[in-house]
């Protein structure tokens, strides 16, 4: 058993399988709305501004938070944008799921 042959065919089932279809037909129907594409990066640069903050045990002010919690209140009333959002995150989680199951085979579970 070729790994690489495998890691290849693992890429090919994630092509093919619905979350990620269904993420890359939401994110070009986004990109052809510029203003759409750029709220919504704006808002993930946000997120993992927000992210890394808290990872590294930053205290997050009031006015950040308030800014984060705006922009996704405002991308959230597009419907093409709340489709998105939530298709990329049918998506995250499937990957993540492949990435546990990989680490757990691995015996890199912690």
């Amino acid at each position: 058993m070729n790994v690489y042959d495998r890691a290849h065919e693992l890429a090919n089932a994630i092509k093919g399988c619905q979350e990620f279809k269904d993420y890359e037909e939401l994110k070009a129907k986004v990109a052809e709305n510029p203003e759409l594409d750029k709220m919504i990066k704006d808002f993930q640069g946000k997120q993992f501004e927000m992210q890394t903050k808290q990872m590294i045990g930053e205290e997050l002010d009031e006015e950040f938070m308030g800014n984060v919690q705006a922009m996704y209140q405002i991308i959230m009333k597009d419907p093409l944008a709340t489709e998105y959002m939530q298709a990329e995150m049918r998506f995250s989680l499937m990957m993540n799921d492949v990435y546990k199951i990989l680490g757990d085979a691995m015996g890199l579970a912690k």
